[in-house]
Formats: C-alpha cells, sequence, structure tokens
C-alpha cells in the first residue's frame, strides 16, 4: 500500500487530518530565524580537489602510526594481522546483514558460530552471543539478564569502583526509571575489599572489572563467593588479549563475562566501531540478549547453522522479549573471528606476554625517575598507576609537543583520589626505543 499523497486532493486532505492548512505549519514551534538558515558554502570542488583536502586533514590528526602511544583505558593499540582486513574486503562478509535464511547464508552463519565457540573458550563460558555493540552495551544487557533472572524479585545492582566509569555510565543509561538501585561502590579504589559487604540478599547483580580499569588484577574468587552465597550473579568485565595468559573468569565462578573485543584484530579508529562480546552460564541462556547461531543438521545429515534464541521482539511476541539490541556487530565479529584464528592458542598467549613484560619494563625505568612512582598494591597486566609530580593534563602536553608521544589518560578525571596519577597502557605495539624515549621525556620534565 501506497501513503505518499500524489494529488493536491491527497495532500489536502492529509493536511486536514493532522488539523493543518500548510506544510509550514508544522514548523511553527521553530522561531522564524531559525528555520531556513542561510549556509555559507565554499565554490565547488573536483574529485581530486577534494582528495587533496580530505587527506591534508587526515594527515592533521595524531595518530598511533605516527607516534609512540600509551594511551589505553579502554581501547588498545595492537597489530592487525594483514589477513583480517583482506578477509573482510571479501565481498561475502563485508555486505552480509542478519542472515535470516539460513539456506543462503551458511557462511555467515558458520562465522558467527566460531567467533561464539572461541570466546567460550577464552572466558570459560558455556554459551555466547553475536555480540553487542561495544563492551559498555555489553555490561549494560548483563544487568537486564540478571533482572529478568530473578523476574523482579531483586532489584539491586553492584558496581565495583574500578569498573570503567564509561561502563557505569551506560549502565544507568539503561537502567534510569526502571525502580532499581544501581550502587556504585563510592571506596578509594585501595579499598576494594570494602566491595564485598555491599552486597546482600536483594543484589541481583555484582559487576566487577578484571584487570580494572586501573589495569589491576583483583581477587574474583572472593567476589564470586560472597556473590554466591546470597543468591546473587558475578558479572566480570575483562580484556580478552588478557586471556591469553591469565585464568578466565569463568573458572572462577563468574556467571557472565562481557568486555570490549576492539583489541581482537580491530583498529581503535577514532572510537569505533567496536564489538561486545557476551558470554554466560547455560541456565542462563534463555534471557540472553543477542544473536545467537547453533549447530544443527540439514535433511541430509551434514552439520549446518541457523539462528537460535533470537529475543528480539522482531521474531517472538513482544511481551516475551528479553532485549530490544536490533544490529549485531557481525563484521566486527567476523574480525575477531578471524584475528583469533589467526594467531590460535599460542600466538594470543604470546601477544599477551608481550604486553604484560612491556609494560613491567616500562614501569620499572619509569619507577627510578625522581617524582614519579607506580602503583604496585596488587599486579597488573598492560596498564599501571603513575603518581605524577604534576598535573597529567600538562605533562601529556609536554609530552607530546616536545617529544611527539602521545601520553597517558588522565585518571582525575573520574577518580577525585587519583588527581596527578596518569594509567599508561603497553602493548606489542610500543618499541623498546619507543618506552625509552618515554622513560627519557618523562625525566626531563621539570
Amino acid at each position: 500500500m501506497n501513503y505518499l499523497p500524489h494529488t493536491t486532493e491527497d495532500r489536502n486532505d492529509m493536511l486536514a487530518a493532522c488539523g493543518v492548512e500548510d506544510i509550514s505549519d508544522f514548523f511553527a514551534i521553530i522561531p522564524e530565524k531559525k528555520r531556513f538558515p542561510t549556509l555559507d558554502l565554499p565554490e565547488p570542488l573536483s574529485e581530486m580537489e577534494v582528495l587533496r583536502e580530505l587527506k591534508e586533514l587526515a594527515e592533521s590528526n595524531a595518530d598511533a602510526e605516527h607516534h609512540p602511544c600509551f594511551l589505553g583505558a579502554g581501547a588498545y593499540h595492537h597489530y592487525v594481522p594483514a589477513l583480517v582486513n583482506h578477509m573482510l574486503l571479501r565481498g561475502e562478509f563485508l555486505t552480509a546483514y542478519t542472515p535470516y535464511q539460513p539456506e543462503v547464508s551458511q557462511g555467515t552463519l558458520q562465522t558467527m558460530f566460531e567467533y561464539q565457540s572461541m570466546i567460550c573458550a577464552l572466558t570459560g563460558m558455556e554459551v555466547a552471543n553475536a555480540s553487542h555493540y561495544d563492551g559498555a552495551t555489553s555490561a549494560a544487557e548483563a544487568v537486564i539478564m540478571a533482572l529478568k533472572h530473578f523476574r523482579g524479585h531483586r532489584t539491586k545492582i553492584v558496581l565495583s569502583p574500578t569498573l570503567h566509569p564509561q561502563y557505569s555510565q551506560v549502565i544507568y543509561t539503561y537502567t534510569q526509571g526502571m525502580g532499581i538501585k544501581t550502587l556504585a561502590v563510592n571506596e578509594p579504589p585501595d579499598e576494594l575489599d570494602n566491595l564485598n559487604t555491599h552486597i546482600d540478599e536483594q543484589t541481583a547483580l555484582v559487576i566487577m572489572q578484571y584487570p580494572n580499569f586501573l589495569g589491576e588484577l583483583e581477587d574474583i574468587e572472593n567476589v564470586a563467593k560472597a556473590s554466591h552465597d546470597n543468591g546473587a550473579l558475578l558479572c566480570v568485565v575483562t580484556n580478552p588479549i588478557a586471556m591469553g595468559m591469565l585464568k578466565p573468569p569463568g573458572e572462577y565462578g563468574a556467571d557472565i563475562v562481557v568486555g570490549e573485543g576492539q583489541p581482537l584484530g580491530i583498529p581503535m579508529s577514532y572510537g569505533g566501531p567496536y564489538l561486545g562480546f557476551f558470554a554466560t552460564r547455560q541456565k542462563l541462556v534463555r534471557q540472553m540478549s543477542g544473536r545467537l547461531v547453533g549447530e544443527t543438521l540439514d535433511v541430509n545429515g551434514k552439520p549446518s547453522y541457523a539462528l537460535t534464541l533470537t529475543p528480539r521482539e522482531q521474531h517472538i511476541r513482544r511481551d516475551k522479549a528479553t532485549s530490544n539490541i536490533c544490529t549485531n556487530q557481525g563484521l566486527m565479529a567476523t574480525a575477531a573471528a578471524i584475528y583469533l584464528s589467526v594467531l590460535g592458542k599460542q600466538g594470543l598467549r604470546e601477544v599477551a606476554e608481550l604486553c604484560f613484560h612491556k609494560a613491567h619494563y616500562a614501569s620499572d625505568c619509569i619507577d627510578t625517575l625522581p617524582g614519579y612512582s607506580v602503583r604496585r598494591e596488587r599486579p597488573f597486566f598492560l596498564e599501571f598507576v603513575l603518581r605524577c609530580p604534576a598535573p597529567v593534563s600538562e605533562i601529556n602536553a609536554i609530552l607530546f609537543d616536545d617529544y611527539g608521544i602521545i601520553g597517558g589518560y588522565d585518571l582525575g578525571q573520574d577518580h577525585d583520589d587519583l588527581k596527578n596519577h596518569m594509567l599508561l597502557a603497553v602493548t606489542e605495539m610500543n618499541t623498546r626505543d619507543d618506552i625509552d624515549a618515554l622513560v627519557e621525556a618523562l625525566g626531563a620534565i621539570k
């Protein structure tokens, strides 16, 4: 059926139905001087001239390919094997959308299935979806899953004080107006043991991060025990690269494991698109949001793949939907699957060990500088907290302007107790010369 008014009579009937006489009446609420702003556009350019101008703009950006970068805090500069982008540019991957018709989408479905399987292996979980928009979205969906699981009988969510602050913000956005109590434990980072005292019989979910926002490794087992003793679920936010050498959260008792998949073959790209991975226990699968690909047999007895338990209201009755998550990050999930398959178990471990050892080499060198000291209250993976003798913003400005180095993250933006503290990230992409240059620059700053 065509709803567009093709004739003047149809148009007048539509306007009359809306209670107006002219289309301009719809815009009466907008101040007249703001309705039709004059656009001061430059003269048109040829394609060649436009391309030249865009290149000049791009070259004015400070990117990690041309500057040593020690900025992390959720997005990391890792090496992306050439095969990842080569495979992603194949038409069947690049243009594929949701595989609603399994008979013509077996390649896409198998890729998602392999991605899910590798995420389960990384996290120690039993089932994973494919997938969410980013790590923060995955954490928010974990909250929704927990609330659905307890059917409204538990309405308290406990967030660790060292959870990524942007994750906390997204969770608040998701849950505002739902009548639940979201408690961000406001304890100094040195008093994380107090987290357990906030878990009670009204708690549906506890969320902690491993490694945490400060790069440190906390005691998951202790929090898992406190959560389960009170009947609550535990969600762990993790870095997938760290899983190359650390014990997965599933083996510590986590019920849900989520995180940002950007380190798995996805460039930083000025903040996106990214990939939120989500894995959980089999007992919670019917409350899981996102798409789940299952393996089965076709009529000829051959292995085949199909979407199953897709919870969006498009597929089942709206009152039964577990989430309104729509488009999955299929291309990003494909990139992660290619990256993990190219590196393999041993390759991922080597990347993790490189990050670990380079970060500790950097911390040991910087720790010898007068005025600087590294927080060593807990072990860390590839990020560490550096106490600085001056405001971090000033140090970063000098690092970049005088030495061409992209410094660390200013933790004072998020934690009052961490004023003049910098979060430094070191990955396999930082050479020894890069690290030595950073140490020399920090030592030279007066």
